[in-house]
């Protein structure tokens, strides 16, 4: 796809994942949105993962570290053809797959996540696996910026800096907002750049609306360096009503709220 397509394709998912709220009464709508353009270039134009075959030895591993936000995650997959796109209509009713955070029981999802500040673990993990394994695998890891609080982050990326992880991205959805409020307040992040270095991962600070950018950081490697990428986005990017608001950090919209989010999403594809 070109970067038009692409932008009108992180759009329509962010249409399918708000759908999916909606109609399953759940779900953290706000870190959903922002984290959109980010997974919709790495799964379409970036990863190497194949729908027919999601345990396909060589490919490419991603794991969602900040698991609440698992609507966008669970829409794309669906797009993709992981599963019946129909069967998301289920998400949040008793009995299905779907549920509020990543399952390993849904094709495509490699490890269960939500308990926030495990997926860098884990993803070190996967890091080190294919290298020993001799695979081409690079794996990608998603972290929300206010779970960079929790310390098992910088022990995995205290591993990964001393490991010289090349095959491994991470990526903080920066959108500076988290449950209680401006991630500052509640406990400051920054000088978060310098942070990253000096834990030896290769930064790249980007603007995570932006296809292009987006795109080139995360098909950058470092021979022997891990790569953080530090993508500046929107809570609630999207819709207007959302954007920079602390309160749809989890949140179901009322049927006038969805409408006209629906609305403005659709004339942005």
């Amino acid at each position: 796809m070109d970067e038009i397509l692409l932008q009108r394709k992180a759009y329509e998912i962010r249409r399918k994942t708000l759908s999916m709220i909606y109609s399953g009464g759940a779900g953290h709508t706000g870190g959903d949105m922002s984290a959109a353009d980010i997974l919709t270039v790495l799964f379409y134009q970036v990863m190497r993962c194949d729908a027919s075959r999601p345990d396909w030895p060589e490919r490419d591993r991603y794991v969602q570290s900040k698991g609440h936000c698992v609507e966008v995650y669970l829409a794309i997959l669906g797009d993709m053809g992981f599963f019946p796109e129909e069967e998301l209509k289920t998400y949040g009713m008793f009995g299905s797959r779907f549920i509020g955070h990543p399952s390993r029981k849904i094709p495509g999802i490699e490890i269960c996540t939500g308990a926030l500040g495990h997926g860098l673990s884990a993803g070190v993990g996967m890091a080190l696996g294919a290298r020993m394994d001799e695979l081409p695998t690079h794996v990608y890891v998603l972290m929300g910026d206010g779970e960079l609080a929790e310390g098992s982050i910088w022990e995995a990326a205290m591993a990964a800096g001393h490991y010289c992880l090349g095959n491994l991205t991470a990526i903080v959805d920066r959108n500076h907002l988290q449950i209680t409020g401006n991630t500052e307040d509640v406990m400051r992040l920054e000088p978060l750049k310098q942070k990253w270095e000096a834990f030896g991962f290769h930064v790249i600070e980007i603007d995570g609306h932006d296809i292009a950018t987006i795109r080139n950081a995360l098909l950058h490697r470092e021979a022997k360096k891990p790569v953080l990428v530090l993508a500046h986005t929107v809570k609630g990017k999207g819709i207007s009503y959302m954007e920079n608001n602390v309160k749809w950090h989890h949140g179901v919209p009322n049927a006038a709220q969805f409408a006209t989010a629906m609305e403005e999403l659709e004339a942005r594809t």
